[in-house]
């Protein structure tokens, strides 16, 4: 049996915090702007593994809320999301993520952020695709605002 779900996230960049995507350490002179380390593909992806499995969202399971996750690592949070996705029957078939970003460029980065996504989900990095592209300088992403994502991940039952 397969599932699809759908994750989208958007954080705004800001003056004096770290720019983390899927938990890469991206060198840049503004950050994404939120209650953990604000790390809006993993957070992307997910939404898109919880929603394949109707089973809300980050937000219902890490509330912005809750001091104990301030700052938190999410690929520690995504760590997680796994632990719960295979407690239901499911692993991962294949995720693709978009990265929606006017700048840093980040195809230096990819390999690692697709790697890091693959090591927390347990499958081979074949599985994991992360993509950037701009909006050609329209929107907030255009204006250099913030960042945005959308995540789409086939989740598999397992084999009894």
């Amino acid at each position: 049996m397969f599932r699809i779900g759908h994750g989208y996230d958007v954080h705004r960049l800001v003056v004096g915090r770290k720019l983390i995507l899927g938990g890469v350490d991206i060198p840049y002179g503004k950050g994404l702007l939120g209650h953990s380390d604000a790390d809006v593909l993993t957070h992307a992806v997910m939404d898109a593994m919880l929603g394949a499995l109707a089973l809300g969202d980050i937000g219902h399971l890490f509330p912005d809320t809750d001091e104990n996750f301030k700052g938190a690592d999410s690929l520690k949070l995504m760590r997680e999301v796994c632990r719960i996705v295979r407690e239901n029957g499911y692993t991962v078939g294949n995720i693709d993520a978009t990265v929606i970003a006017q700048s840093p460029k980040l195809a230096p980065y990819i390999v690692s952020m697709r790697e890091n996504i693959a090591k927390v989900c347990e499958c081979d990095i074949s599985q994991i695709s992360v993509k950037a592209t701009t909006e050609e300088k329209l929107g907030f992403t255009g204006e250099k605002l913030g960042i945005a994502v959308h995540a789409v991940a086939l989740m598999i039952k397992y084999q009894e």
